[in-house]
């Protein structure tokens, strides 16, 4: 390699007029050039008369001929394997490469698309696709020869190093220069242990984001598609080709790099890796790092006029911080685990083989005598994790709640309680957060209660290979390390301990205090403390690697083996294997939720989001005093409704007390569900009018019983829906005023009167009208208000015509609107029968219908009614409990406040955000849609989509729902905050703002 390949190379001195001159002269066009950035070549882009496009490449004198006919050979193997790529266009003389001014040239075909390297954030299927892309490279190029492939430059991997220490001198940032110096050399040193196993190839060498045009796809992300410059093509390691792809990824999320491994893995499903190419992914990419930081800074040294390079310098810097956040071993330790490799290296096993001290002489160890031989009494193992009874009513949440656990159980007489290892901690749950929270500890940590001194000891042999004021490590013969926290030491670095030998003790407090006993596997780096005492903690996404350094300390303490891990793909696969086809199921890659409390839900790895769907707990998840009330209930009794208990009319009463005052409702019957209650409005419309006919909306949704269904029209929820309704249900035009039929604020009056037309239609085909069903907000759109003076006047044309109006409540009603307790109460209407149900029971199976008690004794020409579970002892407390909390929390108020607040938000990001259209809705119901135009307000739904793939990520729960599935449904329990308000906002804020 020559010094200048060394040192840097300065760009050919080629304007834009000479790039013109060259078109016209060695290409025979007229052409506008306009210069494309590179760091070593000159590039342009040529724009002829009719717009026609093609690009100009200018090489640097350094490379040579054979070179070029070897990336003119690679873009054949490109094309023949089926990878999208440029042709290269002959000059005048039909050659490709063509000369001018001392320098070689040549020009392609202008991609498609535009390079991704300016882009924001990549979706998981992008950042696969990127890897899919770079294992069709090495398929394309594995079997690739040429001499111009062999000559060595400074982006060939192998000499990655010896590049950043020779160009490193130009970073002039002394603590920059150093992070540089010392992360090459520990990569490098990693690189070492496998470099010789490595497979060898011809590979592109840049396939970068900077390399790679891509193209927007229906959900308005844009994928990769087009490779662009060999340059750097050359004999390389085939698994650098995925660490220079990889790399390029980091500054698009710099807080998150192990969002790599989804690349890493669908390269490895196409291009399988051998162990040893698993273990210099992460070496490289830190190299890969290191050097274009190093040549960046060298760049500017000597070609300071480069503007493409002083851009690049900031994205360089943010790759290596990036590449460089997680340790190098354990970023190692990740790609093995989610590639399944074992992950040994070589003397060190993942687990345990042989204890010192084990055997008989164990086998009736009491809990933690093998640590702390002075302990006397039991010993409690404190539940601190995501699923934990003793943690209910959001005690988590406290700032002491695990000081709580601690002195409740020393309390109760333990000698000492403890925090297992491995368990996820609730306690350690971030809620408004948009990354996890670390909650996973990597040791068991021991709580004594206040007194004099502990004597410890060891539990393994080994040497003391380390002290501090209150640690110690001992280093044991079979390769793993024995770390104790908390402990004043009494022995001397270097002393050889045999296991039962004294290290030092607990020392005296007049407070509970803390021992923590982790076990380590080398080359694991310390994670950071979860506090200043106690357990050290790591996020979910560390765990993987985490439970590879790290061992269960249990078997030494005689405790019982309690770590956990993140079993969400598994439930995903055992629920495939037992659910229906038809059975709904959100996200591409669900998490799995365990806990639940106020708006917030809460994953079995201690993530918590934001849950802004849950519409059917009203209150919020686990509400103590429904709790408490069906606990009670349920001990006492729980029969049907055909015995006399008070709770059924008791709660009766309180519904009807709801109702406006000038109500002529006077009945209640409870049913389970929405669905049934749907059902029985229907049936109820049809015996007290004696006709068959209901006119329902069209995409409404009111349930899935046969009857409910029938009048559900909703092509969301079935495609089908308008082909296959019973002859007993006529569709209405829905009164959508934002994409109806009729448009705008005045358009109720004529959706009224084309109900009227149909009503009319109707009759004199002989089908008079027996009942209207009508959600009282359109929320199966997405919280659609409707348009004014529509519900009042199709009310009195249907009870013109002899039908009943039915007001389905199910997702509207119950305080949710905020400034009113019904839906229909927006519209200033009063319905003849009120179907009920979701929040009525904060999730417990409980649903209604309030009609007069005219309507309801027309059953009675159909026999009597009965439900086994509606109206029972049980559900109807549970109500009560739902009742009492509303108005002792205020939640309708809160719908009201907190809800305009939301809606205010969301309408301010539609200033800045083109995809938002209108804002639906009122209190806690609204629905934000989502347009490609907002003129024709064309649905993004695809876009809707992958944004709420993107707000899971960022700790949000938001759905899609509309006949067009694109307005993200606002419906979370009534209890939400301001502060979580705030949180959603700025959440889709920046889904908005960085891509989704």
């Amino acid at each position: 390699m020559t010094e200048e390949q060394m040192g840097g190379l300065v760009r050919p001195d080629v304007s834009v007029t000479d790039a013109a001159a060259i078109a016209r002269e060695c290409y025979g066009i007229t052409a506008v050039a306009t210069e494309l950035g590179s760091n070593q070549d000159r590039n342009f882009v040529l724009t002829e008369p009719d717009g026609s496009r093609s690009v100009l490449r200018v090489d640097n004198p350094v490379f040579t001929d054979a070179a070029r006919d070897a990336q003119h050979a690679a873009l054949e193997a490109y094309r023949a394997a089926g990878v999208p790529v440029p042709s290269v266009l002959p000059g005048l003389d039909g050659a490709a490469t063509q000369r001018w001014g001392g320098f070689a040239v040549r020009r392609s075909e202008f991609a498609p698309g535009a390079p991704m390297v300016d882009l924001g954030y990549f979706a998981p299927v992008v950042l696969e696709e990127f890897g899919a892309l770079a294992a069709a490279s090495v398929r394309a190029l594995a079997h690739l020869t040429h001499p111009g492939l062999a000559s060595e430059h400074m982006w060939v991997m192998s000499v990655a190093y010896e590049q950043t220490v020779a160009l490193a001198p130009a970073i002039t940032d002394d603590e920059l220069r150093a992070r540089v110096l010392v992360a090459a050399e520990q990569a490098q040193a990693a690189l070492a242990e496998v470099a010789e196993a490595l497979p060898t190839q011809a590979i592109h060498g840049d396939l970068t984001d900077d390399n790679v045009t891509g193209l927007p796809g229906d959900d308005a992300r844009v994928h990769p598609h087009t490779v662009l410059d060999l340059g750097d093509l050359a004999y390389g390691w085939r698994v650098s080709e995925l660490a220079v792809t990889a790399s390029s990824m980091l500054h698009h999320e710099q807080d998150r790099p192990l969002r790599l491994l989804d690349l890493v893995a669908a390269f490895n499903r196409d291009a399988p890796l051998s162990v040893a190419e698993a273990r210099a992914v992460w070496p490289l990419i830190v190299l890969r790092a290191t050097v274009l930081v190093a040549s960046g800074w060298r760049q500017l040294q000597i070609d300071g006029d480069n503007e493409y390079a002083r851009e690049r310098v900031a994205g360089e810097q943010a790759i290596f911080e990036a590449a460089t956040l997680i340790p190098l071993a354990e970023a190692t330790e990740q790609v093995l685990a989610r590639l399944g490799f074992h992950g040994v290296p070589a003397g060190a096993g993942l687990r345990l083989l042989a204890v010192p001290g084990a055997g008989t002489e164990r086998s009736d160890a009491e809990p933690l005598r093998a640590v702390l031989p002075g302990l006397a009494g039991p010993v409690a193992v404190l539940d601190a994790g995501i699923e934990s009874e003793v943690l209910d009513a959001g005690k988590w949440r406290a700032a002491d709640a695990e000081a709580a656990l601690v002195a409740n159980a020393l309390a109760e007489g333990a000698a000492a309680a403890v925090f297992p290892y491995g368990v996820f901690r609730l306690t350690r749950t971030a809620v408004d957060a948009a990354a996890a929270a670390a909650t996973w500890p990597v040791d068991t940590e021991v709580w004594l209660p206040a007194g004099e001194a502990a004597a410890v000891v060891t539990p393994l042999a080994g040497q003391l290979a380390s002290v501090g004021t209150d640690h110690i490590r001992i280093e044991t013969a079979d390769g793993w390390t024995l770390v104790l926290h908390g402990v004043a030491p009494s022995m001397q670095v270097g002393t050889q301990l045999s296991a039962g030998d004294s290290v030092g003790a607990v020392a005296a407090s007049a407070h509970p205090r803390a021992l923590a006993i982790g076990l380590r596997r080398p080359g694991a780096s310390e994670p950071d403390a979860g506090a200043p005492i106690g357990a050290a903690f790591v996020t979910p996404e560390r765990v993987p690697a985490w439970a590879r350094f790290s061992h269960d300390p249990a078997d030494l303490l005689a405790l019982p083996a309690l770590a956990q891990r993140d079993e969400a793909a598994d439930e995903l696969e055992r629920r495939t294997r037992i659910f229906a086809s038809a059975q709904e199921r959100y996200y591409e890659r669900p998490m799995q939720i365990e806990r639940g409390w106020r708006h917030h839900l809460i994953d079995t790895t201690g993530r918590a989001y934001v849950d802004v769907v849950n519409n059917v707990t009203g209150l919020g998840h686990g509400h103590p005093g429904v709790a408490d009330a069906m606990n009670r209930q349920s001990r006492i009794l729980n029969t049907n409704s055909r015995f006399l208990f008070r709770e059924l009319a008791e709660y009766s009463e309180r519904l009807l007390a709801l109702l406006p005052a000038d109500s002529e409702l006077d009945t209640v019957l409870l049913v389970n569900s929405g669905s049934e209650a749907v059902d029985l409005a229907l049936r109820l419309a049809q015996a007290a009018t004696g006709r068959r006919t209901v006119v329902s909306l069209r995409e409404a949704y009111h349930g899935w019983t046969m009857a409910s269904d029938a009048v559900t029209t909703s092509a969301y929820d079935n495609p089908y829906a308008l082909e296959n309704r019973p002859d007993w249900v006529h569709v209405a035009d829905v009164p959508n005023r934002f994409r109806g039929t009729h448009r705008g604020e005045d358009s109720g009056a004529r959706y009224a009167a084309d109900l009227g037309a149909d009503l009319e239609r109707l009759a004199a085909d002989g089908r008079d009208v027996a009942g209207f069903i009508c959600e009282s907000v359109l929320g199966n759109a997405g919280g659609v208000m409707l348009p004014d003076g529509y519900l009042a006047d199709a009310y009195q044309r249907v009870r013109d015509a002899g039908g009943l109006c039915i007001a389905d409540e199910v997702q509207v009603g119950f305080g949710r609107m905020g400034s009113t307790f019904w839906g229909f109460e927006q519209s200033g209407v009063r319905p003849d029968i009120i179907a009920i149900a979701k929040p009525m029971g904060n999730g417990f199976p409980l649903g209604g219908v309030i009609t007069s008690k005219r309507v309801a004794d027309a059953l009675a020409s159909q026999g009597q009614f009965f439900s086994s579970a509606g109206g029972n002892p049980l559900s109807c407390r549970v109500g009560l409990a739902v009742l009492d909390a509303m108005a002792e929390d205020g939640l309708q108020e809160n719908a009201r406040v907190v809800g305009g607040r939301l809606a205010d938000g969301f309408r301010e990001l539609g200033a800045r955000h083109e995809i938002i259209g209108p804002v639906h809705g009122e209190g806690l119901y609204l629905g934000v849609e989502l347009v490609r135009d907002r003129e024709t307000m064309e649905p993004a739904k695809e876009e809707a989509a992958a944004i709420c793939e993107r707000l899971k990520e960022l700790g949000v729960i938001v759905l899609t729902t509309s006949e067009r599935s694109n307005v993200l449904k606002v419906k979370p329990p009534l209890c939400l905050t301001a502060e979580s308000a705030d949180f959603v906002v700025a959440a889709l804020d920046r889904v908005l703002t960085e891509g989704w």
